[in-house]
């Protein structure tokens, strides 16, 4: 449903109000109405379903960086039947994955056989403005656009989704993603799990009928995030993944417009986090279970070692506070990993794993605050966005921030009023993540290094510090629970 169906089917007409804790209470009082089937509400949980864990894990095929993208409606089978998907390659969920080393010239050419404007955001790339994926920088239906820059950063994961302004939600959430790695020469001399032993993970949920993915959020959608009920990897639900008894390297990727995972192994054994956003951290660091939300990534090692043959050990999300209305209320499996192959391992965790050199606050010349107001909403027929970022809306006429080139800032996401969680992400740059006040009040062990998209849950506030270089031009930053940045939760920063 439309924000203004909505608000015209409720009666609300123009110059009613309905901002904080009202406008809850108000869609509270709705729910009985409004839920049935796929007409969600919002601001309460959607349940995950699990599957039968019986499908194996597929793995995207992986290209260079020259290639062909080209958006398409296709089929893909899910779950065991065909359904309607969008699709950056036929009969597929998610596009290829790119590997590239430091230091190339990607060239790679994105045709758009939609029937809607569209384009590619290169989620964690640094490359020029004209080149990034502006939400007005769109190609029309039967267009094409030759995406070429130099990779220059340090190896990491990376993807590539749409981001059309009003419609990257809807279009990422019918299949529109990809993987993009970028490897350099300190990690290759690292001897780290590779070939069938590194395995890319990109978990989303859907929601699935009987021919296709189903997007159509409600109001209370468009103020919690569109969720799924099927939770699929690599673009199947509920897969498995036959392993040896060693250690994995897996890359993984929260691939979902809003849903948050807590990560962790059923059998309570150690994640090693080696990486994040922006490449591998300083050390590494074991963890039990782990915050991913949506936009962020994670390089985690995994030891099989000492299980026997058929051993069945799952990739579940923990149930976790501090999450808002609609987040951290149920534990599932998300894939299986199915001890198949008793082998010996000679590979050790390395101890040290890159040179990651702190930005001094002291660097900065600027300090920029931005205010995640309470969720509002007024009548009528001219509507404004629910999410807000300084009390403002993404308006592509505006520059909000200017930014000098070759300077040091310190940023802060101010969500200390916030009843909803909102993964920050800034376009065009790495970030290091300062300092987190109120609700969980420090940093989480992937949170060392660089990032470029970071969680502030309700009642947070946190402090990154930002080295801008020479890519001048127009860039956004935004929230990236997607329903929220199509809302309007996006302002744009000139770098000049």
């Amino acid at each position: 449903m439309k924000r203004r169906e909505f608000i015209k089917n409720t009666g609300l007409g123009a110059g009613s109000v309905l901002v904080g804790s009202s406008m809850f209470t108000f869609l509270e009082s709705c729910g009985n109405v409004m839920n049935n089937g796929d007409m969600n509400m919002g601001s309460q949980p959607v349940p995950v379903t699990e599957g039968n864990f019986s499908r194996l894990l597929p793995i995207p095929n992986t290209v260079t960086g020259n290639t062909t993208l080209t958006a398409q409606a296709t089929t893909a089978n899910i779950n065991g039947s065909n359904k309607s998907v969008f699709g950056y390659q036929a009969n597929g969920i998610l596009g290829p994955t790119i590997r590239v080393n430091n230091g190339i010239n990607a060239n790679i050419n994105f045709q758009n056989n939609l029937s809607e404007k569209s384009n590619i955001h290169w989620h964690g790339l640094k490359i020029p403005a004209n080149m990034d994926g502006h939400p007005e920088a769109v190609i029309n239906p039967g267009g094409s656009f030759n995406y070429q820059f130099i990779i220059n950063q340090r190896a990491g994961l990376c993807w590539y989704h749409p981001h059309p302004d009003g419609a990257t939600a809807r279009q990422a959430f019918q299949g529109l993603a990809g993987l993009f790695i970028i490897n350099d020469a300190e990690e290759a001399a690292l001897n780290l799990p590779s070939g069938n032993y590194e395995i890319p993970l990109v978990i989303q949920d859907k929601r699935l009928t009987a021919s296709g993915i189903t997007y159509n959020p409600s109001m209370g959608e468009i103020m919690s995030g569109y969720m799924g009920e099927t939770i699929i990897v690599n673009g199947e639900a509920s897969p498995y993944c036959e392993v040896e008894t060693r250690f994995y390297r897996l890359r993984i990727l929260n691939g979902s417009n809003a849903r948050i995972y807590n990560l962790a192994l059923s059998n309570n054994a150690d994640m090693i986090i080696i990486g994040n956003d922006g490449g591998l951290l300083r050390n590494p660091i074991a963890v039990k279970s782990i915050l991913l939300a949506p936009g962020e990534r994670l390089d985690v090692l995994v030891n099989f070692a000492g299980l026997t043959s058929g051993t069945e050990i799952f990739l579940e999300n923990r149930i976790f506070d501090n999450g808002g209305s609609a987040q951290g209320k149920q534990t599932f499996k998300i894939m299986k990993f199915k001890v198949s192959q008793i082998v010996s391992d000679s590979f050790k965790v390395p101890t040290s794993l890159s040179s990651v050199n702190a930005i001094l606050p002291s660097s900065s010349s600027k300090t920029r605050n931005f205010i995640i107001n309470a969720p509002q909403m007024t009548g009528g027929m001219n509507m404004t966005g629910i999410h807000r970022i300084n009390n403002k809306i993404y308006d592509k006429n505006r520059i909000d921030e200017t930014v000098s080139a070759n300077t040091t800032e310190i940023w802060v996401f101010d969500n200390s009023q916030g009843d909803e969680p909102h993964p920050m992400h800034l376009h065009g740059v790495n970030f290091q993540v300062l300092e987190r006040t109120g609700g969980r009040g420090q940093l989480t062990a992937s949170e060392n290094g660089f990032k470029d998209t970071v969680l502030v849950l309700p009642r947070e506030t946190v402090k990154i510090i930002i080295s801008f270089a020479t890519l001048k031009g127009v860039f956004v930053f935004h929230c990236h629970n997607l329903e929220h940045e199509d809302d309007g939760m996006m302002l744009q920063y000139q770098l000049v």
